[in-house]
């Protein structure tokens, strides 16, 4: 039992933990299925790429095609460059949301942990994209239009700038954390029925998390291309 009273949903890799006698954390467990997921249907594509695409390479062409054209709406052509981070954020945020569907499976998007690190990469990325853009005049997106009010606008858009990783951790954890305590709710209460159709609900709003994760980051990053106002 976890300690909400709730049955622990870890079971698979905590099995994996006690047969290797390991204490590996079980978001890490987790967080490595989905790399080997991802680098699988990568492989996968890779060997059957045909000018016609079908199957996987189609599903993950429409998903980046679409990905792009939004990207590049937002941050015009200077998105492509950036493009290949972004879209790699989603589509391991999404797969990393979808684990949680798994019966005996726990989402490492479930953890704060996991969520951290991948803000905290978020913030240093768009602060490095602003940098090598605009070198030590990157220093004016943070001062604001009026000159005399630069002191305090630096202090306040320091703040925040800190809080974006904050915003970002807590928001993902938060929605997917809530939506895997409702499925063990729910699949202790009414296992099946109750679960089941929830699943179709769960997988698009994992997706829409996945979404605005990636989203948020293409805005974080368009304020730093931007030129500073």
């Amino acid at each position: 039992m976890s300690a909400a009273g709730l049955p622990h949903p870890l079971l698979y890799m905590d099995i994996l933990n006690n047969a290797i006698g390991t204490h590996i954390p079980i978001h890490v467990w987790y967080t490595w299925m989905a790399m080997a997921i991802l680098f699988t249907c990568g492989l996968l594509i890779r060997g059957r790429t045909s000018l016609v695409p079908g199957g996987l390479q189609n599903f993950f062409e429409v998903i980046v095609g679409g990905l792009e054209d939004f990207v590049v709406a937002n941050l015009g052509e200077g998105g492509r460059k950036v493009f290949p981070v972004l879209i790699t954020i989603f589509v391991f945020i999404v797969t990393m949301n979808y684990i949680g569907l798994i019966p005996g499976c726990d989402a490492p998007t479930a953890n704060i942990n996991t969520n951290a690190a991948m803000a905290l990469f978020v913030f240093g990325y768009y602060n490095f994209i602003g940098i090598k853009k605009w070198g030590a005049g990157y220093i004016k997106h943070f001062m604001g239009p009026v000159a005399f009010l630069a002191p305090l606008m630096l202090v306040l858009e320091f703040i925040s700038h800190l809080a974006r990783p904050l915003s970002l951790t807590l928001r993902l954890f938060g929605n997917i954390r809530g939506e895997e305590i409702v499925l063990v709710l729910l699949f202790t209460l009414a296992p099946v029925v109750g679960t089941l159709p929830m699943y179709f609900l769960f997988i698009l709003g994992k997706t829409i998390q996945a979404f605005i994760f990636f989203m948020l980051t293409t805005i974080y990053l368009k304020g730093s291309m931007e030129h500073a106002h």
